[in-house]
């Protein structure tokens, strides 16, 4: 296992933490002593992380909580707190894909509006939840999730989600150059084609070929492969890293 250090105690919470980046992230966060906050819809799912977690040694509560409501947002912060004590990391990964890949100018307004609040609004309110109290304790880590498909016009994926996850690489940007004086460090990683277990059970073993050539790399992604990133973006070991965008794309975004 890579140790990464700062994590011994530490209170984190990912957002989207009940499956796929988040859920692993989640377990690699608990493996390197981090009480862990797992949160999201889906309470089964969260239930099987957080035991996940105590399994391997670790420490761990899920909250349900929408990622487009403040108000459930902050309850979710006042769990954490209530629980475990200040939270020190905020992993910023709910989002998602609501839409199937059409022209900008197809899309109906509704289209538009559930890309950009399930993924840029749902990171910005985040961020508004937990961002303050690290600032007025004088440090903490954030991490965001943008997407290849943000840094690429040219990728096959819809407009709206595009544009949106875009928006999360600048909204970090900016955040991280407002709290930077304060001790807090924003960092975003940008994740192509990953093989979570929705892309498992619904990807052909043909098209998994043909997108894993796209890559220099020559394979699909693992959720481990952000996993590993992000921690590494929210550990003492990036003390002096905010503000950037990691591409944990194989490659692709270069190709």
């Amino acid at each position: 296992m890579t140790s990464y250090s700062g994590f011994e105690g530490k209170v984190a919470v990912v957002t989207g933490g009940s499956r796929g980046i988040g859920a692993r992230t989640a377990r690699l966060l608990g493996e390197q002593g981090a009480k862990v906050v797992v949160s999201g819809r889906d309470e089964t799912a969260m239930a099987g992380v957080v035991a996940a977690i105590e399994r391997d040694g670790g420490t761990a509560m899920a909250v349900a909580a929408e990622a487009t409501s403040m108000a459930a947002l902050e309850h979710l912060r006042d769990r954490a707190e209530a629980e475990f004590g200040p939270v020190d990391v905020l992993m910023a990964f709910a989002g998602g894909n609501p839409s199937r890949p059409k022209p900008l100018m197809e899309m109906s307004e509704q289209e538009w509006r559930t890309a950009v609040d399930e993924n840029l609004t749902a990171t910005f309110l985040a961020l508004r939840a937990f961002v303050p109290g690290m600032i007025s304790r004088g440090s903490g880590a954030v991490v965001t999730m943008s997407s290849s498909a943000g840094r690429m016009a040219g990728m096959v994926s819809p407009g709206a989600y595009s544009a949106a996850k875009a928006g999360v690489v600048m909204l970090s940007q900016k955040v991280a150059t407002e709290v930077g004086p304060a001790g807090v460090r924003v960092n975003c990683v940008a994740p192509s084609s990953i093989r979570t277990e929705r892309v498992s059970a619904n990807m052909p073993p043909e098209i998994a070929k043909q997108i894993a050539e796209m890559h220099p790399l020559k394979r699909i992604g693992e959720t481990a492969d952000v996993a590993e990133a992000a921690v590494f973006l929210a550990s003492d070991s990036a003390s002096w890293l905010t503000g950037i965008t990691i591409d944990v794309a194989g490659g692709r975004i270069t190709s």
